[in-house]
């Protein structure tokens, strides 16, 4: 399931059956959601774009930046339909696809000019089951770290209530509470906060 190594690099290849963080942020440090609407409107092109070619394990939005979790899906067959591309896919190209119709849409709404997001979005290899317990963790409390809230629960823009709720969303609700091994275990962890060295070997280029 995992290789061996913890791979960093904006340019990173992304393969299928593996799992990856990514994350962004705004051009010159500028935020790009400013309101509800847009992180709504952001997801939803994520779930068209993303999603037939990977699941999502964790998310965050924040003004300026994001993180997602994802594992690439091993079966790409319908995707290579309907793209109509080779066997020899470059699956970074549905995440420049999803970030370049948000910048369209976010820069008609605000008069806007230029490019929204730094180039290339960062990738990094996720290699083995407690970096990703731990990340996923991390991800969930990026809110706080950042000091948008004081306590992350109360951040509404990531996939931790989606996660120990019912509702239905596109995270993989079972798949992470199996990781944490269940609820009241995920809710524990997420109580202490991740900080010092663990933290820099999770995110080496966390934007403030």
């Amino acid at each position: 399931m995992f290789p061996k190594n913890i791979a960093m690099t904006k340019t990173l290849p992304l393969f299928p059956g593996r799992y990856y963080h990514v994350y962004n942020r705004g051009n010159n440090r500028e935020n790009i959601f400013h309101e509800e609407r847009n992180y709504n409107y952001f997801l939803m092109l994520y779930a068209k774009y993303i999603l037939p070619i990977a699941d999502t394990y964790a998310y965050c939005l924040l003004k300026n930046h994001f993180h997602f979790l994802v594992r690439i899906n091993e079966d790409l067959s319908g995707f290579k339909n309907l793209t109509g591309l080779s066997n020899r896919l470059d699956l970074s190209k549905p995440f420049s696809n999803f970030f370049n119709a948000y910048a369209k849409s976010y820069n008609r709404t605000y008069d806007r000019a230029g490019a929204l997001f730094q180039r290339p979005f960062g990738r990094i290899l996720v290699a083995n089951e407690v970096y990703l317990v731990n990340l996923i963790t991390y991800i969930h409390q990026n809110p706080q770290k950042h000091g948008f809230v004081a306590d992350f629960r109360e951040w509404p823009f990531s996939s931790y209530h989606v996660i120990l709720s019912e509702r239905i969303a596109f995270a993989q609700r079972e798949s992470v509470l199996t990781l944490f091994r269940g609820r009241e275990q995920m809710e524990a962890m997420h109580r202490s906060i991740i900080k010092g060295q663990e933290l820099i070997a999770l995110a080496p280029d966390d934007f403030d």
